[in-house]
C-alpha cells in the first residue's frame, strides 16, 4: 500500500484549534480597541470598528470592480487560435512546424 504523507490540517482538531487561536486573537484584538489610544488624523477614524468596516467595504468595492473589469477585459476562449493553423494534426510529436507552413504561404520552396 501507499502511505501519503499526512499534512498537518488533515485532522479535524488540528482545523478546530487553529479557528480557535484565530477568535481568541480576533477577541482580543476588539478589546484592544477600547484600551489603545490611536493616533488619528482623521476625525472619522475614531470611531468604533473603523477599520474593519472600512476594510471590508474596500474588499467589497475590489470584487465588484474586478467583477466590472473582468466583462471588460475578457476575451473568447479561441481569441489566441490562428484559423490557419491546425493544432490537432498529428506530425512529428504532435506538433505542426510552422515555419514550414508559412514559407508554403509565402511562396518559398522549403525543401529545395
Amino acid at each position: 500500500m501507499e502511505s501519503k504523507k499526512k499534512h498537518i490540517f488533515d485532522e479535524v482538531k488540528n482545523v478546530k484549534r487553529l479557528l480557535n487561536c484565530l477568535y481568541v486573537c480576533c477577541a482580543m484584538l476588539l478589546i484592544s480597541d477600547f484600551v489603545i489610544h490611536r493616533h488619528v488624523s482623521h476625525h472619522w477614524e475614531r470611531l468604533w470598528a473603523f477599520y474593519p468596516i472600512y476594510g471590508f467595504v474596500g474588499c467589497v468595492v475590489l470584487v465588484l470592480v474586478a467583477t466590472w473589469m473582468r466583462r471588460l477585459l475578457m476575451r473568447g476562449q479561441d481569441y489566441y487560435n490562428d484559423e490557419g493553423i491546425d493544432y490537432n494534426s498529428k506530425n512529428k510529436g504532435g506538433r505542426q512546424d510552422l515555419s514550414h507552413n508559412r514559407a508554403k504561404e509565402e511562396g518559398h520552396d522549403v525543401d529545395a
